[in-house]
């Protein structure tokens, strides 16, 4: 029994001598500060307005590309569309006051009141899509140019927004709320 406890006694003795090692760790800093550059949303904003989504590839948002091309590409394919029924309508009518027989048998049917309503609904539709088109190329620079300038703000742990738990002393109630902390 005593020969247990002493090599108990040894072996602990022995575990905290080498615990008391020393590891010496060093770790390099690595939160580099960029400089700022206050040109970024300009160039940002100028390489969207030369071609749509080169802005977003500018500010590293590659995931963007894509939604900007689809929505510019589909109010443009609608604005087409819209354009070439326009015209099948129109020169439907057309050939209907020069007197001429009709070349499109579903056309031929529809009365001149008709005509003339799909007409303005094609037209409206027509703009509409231009007016969308113009809207979503307008918000392709705007969006370039905001991503560029929000890059730039100072994000470190330095600086929190966080929900605080306050203490009452009066009331001894807990409060909850929000706090802006910085610390240097």
């Amino acid at each position: 029994m005593q020969n247990q406890f002493i090599l108990l006694f040894f072996f602990f003795g022995l575990s905290s001598i080498f615990a008391q090692e020393k590891i010496e760790i060093i770790s390099k800093d690595t939160l580099t500060s960029e400089p700022i550059d206050p040109l970024r949303p300009a160039k940002a904003a100028f390489y969207s307005a030369i071609l749509p989504g080169l802005g977003q590839v500018y500010n590293k948002k590659y995931w963007k590309v894509p939604l900007v091309y689809g929505a510019i590409g589909t109010s443009a394919y609608l604005y087409i569309d819209n354009q070439k029924k326009y015209n099948l309508y129109r020169d439907e009518y057309k050939n209907r006051l020069a007197g001429n027989p009709s070349e499109t048998p579903s056309l031929a049917r529809l009365d001149d009141s008709r005509l003339i309503a799909a007409q303005k609904v094609f037209q409206r539709n027509r703009d509409l899509s231009a007016l969308f088109m113009v809207g979503f190329y307008i918000l392709n620079i705007v969006d370039a140019n905001i991503d560029a300038a929000l890059s730039q703000f100072n994000v470190d742990e330095k600086l929190a927004f966080k929900p605080a738990l306050i203490k009452n002393d009066i009331t001894l109630n807990s409060n909850f709320g929000i706090a802006l902390n910085y610390s240097f």
